[in-house]
């Protein structure tokens, strides 16, 4: 355990509050037009699964439980219930889908991610930043249309929507931020 800016707390970390572990699902940095920045947590109880959201002054020192962190495979899904292969040792470990929470529409077979562990239960996941999709659907391109402001809706492969510059086409591959759902890039593969 160690004390660390409310403003270092990413989602996915794991803090201690009023003797409680919570898990991490946002966190939000804002800057309102006057007073202080303040951090914007919604985290879930790693015991009860109650879901809280608490705000902290940036500067304000908040107690992160340095829990088990390691490299996990995915490798399926069944039902809610995702699987995971630790690299090095092989072991298995089911995940319930709660835990992963929204990003669990990204999960790919044989992505990497990282799972938090405590006392052998994983109570979160670590999604990579960006994940590789192809586009299923999306609008024609538009003659005479403009790529500077205008982006048209586009149905991935996963099935979330995302909003795409007018040049992207049926079965291009883009990738898109996990934490957000919105497009970076054309993939480079």
């Amino acid at each position: 355990m160690a004390k660390v800016n409310a403003s270092q707390i990413r989602a996915g970390n794991v803090i201690i509050m009023n003797d409680k572990l919570f898990v991490v699902l946002k966190a939000q940095n804002v800057q309102p037009g006057k007073g202080a920045a303040v951090t914007q947590l919604e985290m879930r109880g790693v015991v009860d699964g109650v879901k809280t959201n608490e705000r902290f002054r940036t500067t304000e020192s908040v107690e992160r439980a340095f829990i088990d962190e390691q490299e996990f495979q995915f490798l399926f899904q069944e039902g809610d219930m995702f699987t995971f292969m630790d690299t090095e040792t092989f072991e298995q470990v089911a995940v319930d889908g709660e835990v992963i929470g929204e990003p669990k529409v990204f999960l790919q077979e044989g992505m990497q991610v990282r799972l938090s562990l405590y006392e052998g239960k994983a109570v979160a996941v670590q999604m990579p930043q960006t994940v590789t999709l192809e586009v299923l659907e999306t609008e024609p391109v538009v003659k005479g249309q403009t790529a500077s402001s205008s982006y048209k809706p586009s149905l991935c492969e996963n099935g979330i929507r995302v909003m795409v510059p007018p040049h992207i086409g049926v079965g291009t591959r883009i990738v898109v931020y996990t934490a957000d759902s919105t497009y970076m890039e054309r993939a480079k593969d």
